[in-house]
This record gives structure tokens, C-alpha cells and sequence, in this order.
């Protein structure tokens, strides 16, 4: 891989993220001592490298955190070494890995991709007070589990409410359809929220169907879906199933008249639908669009180290590691708890994902996107 050792770039970098180590806090540390000590601290990384999560989100994740790391370091003040193990794409692997990583004594665990996974580890970390700090799980109330659980990903009770203003607002649906995976943690959530604010906004859930993980013909529920005419569809799913979902509604010959929407959407789903994918609106964390600080030169140096486009879990895995690293900082300490405490504490910080703040229970807050794909492409939802 390319390091990026251009002296300009080097300078580009730390001038987009200074804003991560210059708050008021990070001063009131530096005043109270004569030089701050450089904090050596091993971070837990846990990722899918095997499985079925590996591709759309381990990979991803695992290249968010790993070019994170090399310009934290480069910019001083903290050393993060990673210990990183495979959570093979399951609950009890994840639960291992996990377990593996608190008899290390790490302070603070990573990763952590899909929420029924986080809703099984979460505990185990809360208990040993080691932070669990998931960069892609969105379920609600999973931070909520414990003080030691922070999340970077919109929580689907923040990110559903303004993407059904959003997309009612211009398309004026009145009854829809939903459609879920009955199993996965993240769907069950997505759906219920969905319910909720769509019921609250008036509009007719004319039917719910559902499928199990790892299901690859949707073709009934679609049918089904077509029967009853909604003005809209919206899939609750992880990325194996959204894809197939949606590059089979072209298929069975979905009409233009019912609009799909995706709140989890990517471009590797996108891509993946193919045709299929033309009009699908996604609510999305991070754009490639998106002017924040730092989010042009992001995407510069994650094209010159991996060669490829980054991906939103990659983004949202690069601004968890910055966020963390920041309250190693301020808090002048290996130690969890007090990393913890000011962690808790994070507020309108520059971020490539826009100012971000953390609420009560530790779920993220910034402004989300609503997407839209217009020939092959992410387009902003007017």
C-alpha cells in the first residue's frame, strides 16, 4: 500500500483535523502540564474477516480504521496499536472475540458491525467496563445497554423520523408496504420505527412481510407487495438481502409507481441491484458529496492507499477511531473509565460525518443524507 509522504498533504491533514485535538478541553490538559506524555494504548479491533459480513462490511471497516490510525499517529500525542480478531461473521464469534480482547485488558473495543451481534457482546464488555464502541450497528437502544456502549452509525429512532419527513415531504405517500428480516436485530428495530413514525405521519402500512437471514428468493413477498398497489416500499435489511431484494423487484416487474426506500442503502447494494436499484432512496450516514471538513482530503488518501472508492462503513469506521482517540487525548490516560467519561462528554466535534455529539445514552448525532440513485449513481434527495 502507498503511505502518503507528501510534506503538503501531511500539512492538509492535520490543518482538517486539528479540530479533533484543539478544543477547549484538549488546551485546559496542555496548560495544566509542561509537555502532554504520548498515550501508548492498544485498541481491540473486531471485524468480520470470514463470512458473510466480510466483504460488505468487514473489509470496509477494517480499511477505515487501519488508514485512521496512521494519520492519528503521524499527527502525535497518541500511539493506537491494534489487536484485531475475526469475529467469522457470527454472534458467538463475535462474543469470542470479544471475551478474547477483555483478557487482553484492552480499554476500548472497536468494530462491531451488525447489531445482533453488539446485542450479545455489549454486555460482556459493560461488565469488565471496557468500551464498545461500534462503528456500523444502528438497532435502537442497543448504546443504552450500558454507559461503556457508544455507537457511530444514526440509531434507527434518530435516522427513520427525518428520512420519512424527508422523503413524505416530496413523494406525499399515503400507504406503503414494509418488508424485514424477521431474525436480524437491525431489521426487527428498522421496522418498528418505521411503523411507528409512518402511523404517526398518517400513512397506511398496507402490509409487513418478512423473510429469515440468508433467504435468496423474494420473489412471493414482492408479488404480494404488488397486490395491494402501496405508494411505497421500504426494506429493512443487511446488505446480502437489501441487494437481492431490490434487483429482483425489476424481476417480478415492479411498477414505477411504487417507490423503494432502503434507510441502510449503499453503493455496493447499488451496484450489486443493478437495473433494479433506478429510483431506490437510501438514508445515508456519509456521502462522498458531503463538504465537512476533511471529507475531500478522506477520500483523497483512502484512493491512493486501497486503489477503490471508500465506503460508508469505512467512513463511519474512520471518524469512530478519530472520536476515540480524541477522548485518549483529552483524558491524558490509557485508562477506560476515564477515556470513558470524557468519551460520554464529545460534542459538535469536526468530523468527515459533519459536527458530531453523542446523546445521553451514547448514540451518535449528526445530520444524515437522504440519497437517491439516478442512473446507476447516488444523486441528493432533493
Amino acid at each position: 500500500m502507498k503511505r502518503i509522504t507528501i510534506f503538503t498533504s501531511t500539512l492538509i491533514i492535520i490543518a482538517l483535523t486539528v479540530g479533533l485535538f484543539s478544543c477547549n478541553r484538549v488546551a485546559s490538559v496542555a496548560s495544566n502540564s509542561e509537555t502532554p506524555q504520548m498515550i501508548e494504548i492498544p485498541i481491540g479491533v473486531v471485524v468480520a474477516l470470514t463470512g458473510q459480513h466480510a466483504e460488505p462490511y468487514g473489509f470496509p471497516m477494517q480499511r477505515g480504521f487501519e488508514l485512521a490510525r496512521e494519520e492519528i499517529n503521524n499527527l502525535g500525542g497518541v500511539n493506537l496499536t491494534f489487536m484485531t480478531v475475526d469475529d467469522r461473521s457470527t454472534p458467538e464469534g463475535a462474543k469470542a472475540a470479544v471475551q478474547h480482547l477483555v483478557d487482553q485488558g484492552v480499554p476500548a473495543i472497536v468494530g462491531l458491525a451488525i447489531s445482533t451481534h453488539l446485542k450479545e457482546v455489549a454486555p460482556i464488555a459493560q461488565a469488565n467496563r471496557v468500551i464498545a464502541f461500534s462503528s456500523v450497528s444502528s438497532a435502537a437502544g442497543l448504546s443504552g445497554i450500558g454507559n461503556f456502549i457508544f455507537r457511530t452509525s444514526l440509531a434507527t429512532n434518530i435516522s427513520i423520523p427525518s428520512g420519512v419527513m424527508a422523503t413524505q415531504q416530496k413523494i406525499g405517500y399515503q400507504k406503503v408496504a414494509t418488508i424485514y428480516d424477521e431474525i436480524d436485530v437491525y431489521a426487527r428495530s428498522s421496522n418498528e420505527v418505521l411503523k411507528t413514525v409512518l402511523e404517526a405521519n398518517g400513512v397506511e402500512i398496507l402490509t409487513e412481510e418478512t423473510f429469515k437471514t440468508g433467504d435468496t428468493d423474494f420473489s412471493q413477498q414482492l408479488t404480494n407487495i404488488i397486490a395491494v398497489a402501496p405508494d411505497a416500499l421500504f426494506i429493512s435489511a443487511l446488505s446480502q438481502e437489501i441487494a437481492k431484494i431490490v434487483a429482483q423487484t425489476s424481476e417480478v416487474g415492479f411498477p414505477d409507481t411504487i417507490r423503494v426506500i432502503a434507510p441502510d442503502l449503499t453503493m455496493d447494494e447499488v451496484q450489486k441491484a443493478g437495473d433494479g436499484a433506478e429510483g431506490t432512496i437510501g438514508f445515508i450516514g456519509w456521502s462522498s458529496m458531503s463538504d465537512a471538513p476533511g471529507n475531500q482530503t478522506f477520500i483523497k488518501n483512502y484512493r491512493a492507499k486501497y486503489g477503490i472508492e471508500p465506503e460508508p462503513w469505512a467512513a463511519q469506521s474512520y471518524v469512530t477511531l478519530y472520536v476515540l482517540a480524541n477522548a485518549i487525548k483529552i483524558a491524558q490516560s490509557a485508562d477506560s473509565t476515564a477515556i470513558r467519561d470524557v468519551l460520554a462528554q464529545t460534542k459538535d466535534l469536526p468530523t468527515i460525518l459533519g459536527n458530531f455529539s453523542f446523546n445521553p445514552d451514547g448514540d451518535a448525532l449528526y445530520d444524515q443524507t437522504v440519497l437517491v440513485v439516478k442512473d446507476g449513481e447516488f444523486q441528493v434527495f432533493e
